[in-house]
């Protein structure tokens, strides 16, 4: 594992020990050495995140590593068993009830009986100085859909009616759990064009997905998080070039996939047809070898680790970051 790699995991690992205590002053979001248990199961595990205002950071994890007990501790949905959080200077709860979070989160239904318009106007109440709910509907495509009652609306509908609600309040903190589940790919486009507008005022985001292509278009940060703990912290570019895999591709039909191996720079190869990928180490070596040794080469195509690698590589099993038992 390269040195850029460590770095990041370590980065995300000593985080719990070298953040101090909470600045007195309004900083963003201070996640610190948290933990949470439900019984014999613990959820969160020594978690430390600093978020600055304005900053969009993804949260990423397989199932069960902790994400919606993290999110749902900065909305004070749920207390931590130790450590702190401050939201701008406030507990999460004093945050809330300021008006500065707003939230979409991915599980509860929508009030039955509702209409759109009632809703978004039902969350707009409780906040001192919300937008306009007219403008909301307008900027989430859901004007023509005002006066339709909440029971008759789609998955789809029911996920714009959820970001007008986090939305209305006009939250300096928006927290959204797996928010475009349930949208098409039209629908999901819209949707993170609505959110870059609202990154673009200023605002911080925090998000939660599984969709890997989400967080590497809208993030300025990712935190990697597995089995309760954030194994990795960085950028979106950071992340990816952490897992230092270059893939090769290329149109070689009659090369034994033996004669590839043996390149220098080359970990392993696969054929599909007359096309063959090279997984490198040391892509510039390889490439070097591959065009000398088998001038006949076409269709060169070089490519860095898909975030999806990178996903993979880092929060997979690691004794540094999984020492507890």
């Amino acid at each position: 594992m390269n040195t850029l790699l460590n770095g990041l995991r370590r980065r995300a690992v000593d985080a719990s020990h070298t953040m101090g205590p909470e600045p007195a002053v309004a900083s963003g979001v201070v996640v610190s050495n948290v933990v949470k248990a439900y019984g014999a199961v613990r959820a969160v595990r020594d978690v430390s995140i600093r978020i600055a205002p304005g900053e969009t950071v993804a949260l990423l994890g397989p199932n069960g590593a902790g994400k919606t007990t993290t999110v749902e501790m900065v909305l004070g949905l749920t207390s931590p068993d130790a450590g702190t959080l401050t939201i701008f200077g406030m507990s999460p709860d004093e945050a809330v009830r300021s008006g500065s979070v707003g939230g979409m989160l991915q599980t509860g239904a929508l009030p039955r009986h509702f209409s759109v318009r009632e809703l978004v106007e039902l969350v707009a109440s409780v906040y001192s100085a919300p937008l306009q709910v007219r403008d909301v509907l307008s900027r989430t495509d859901l004007t023509d859909l005002a006066d339709r009652r909440s029971d008759g609306l789609s998955g789809g509908q029911r996920q714009r009616v959820r970001l007008a609600m986090a939305l209305v309040g006009d939250a300096n903190l928006l927290v959204l759990d797996e928010p475009t589940t349930g949208l098409d790919v039209a629908s999901r486009r819209a949707f993170w064009a609505v959110m870059r507008a609202v990154a673009a005022e200023g605002k911080t985001v925090i998000f939660v997905t599984h969709y890997l292509e989400e967080a590497d278009a809208f993030a300025d940060r990712i935190v990697l998080m597995a089995a309760g703990r954030c194994v990795a912290d960085g950028s979106v570019t950071e992340i990816r070039a952490a897992v230092g895999t270059t893939i090769i591709r290329a149109t070689l039909p009659d090369v034994e996939v033996d004669s590839l191996v043996s390149l220098p720079g080359v970990a392993a190869v696969e054929r599909r047809g007359g096309l063959v990928e090279l997984r490198c180490y040391d892509a510039n070596g390889a490439l070097s070898a591959l065009l000398a040794r088998f001038p006949q080469t076409a269709d060169l195509e070089v490519q860095r680790a898909t975030l999806e690698e990178a996903f993979l590589e880092l929060t997979g099993p690691d004794e540094d970051v999984e020492g507890e038992p």
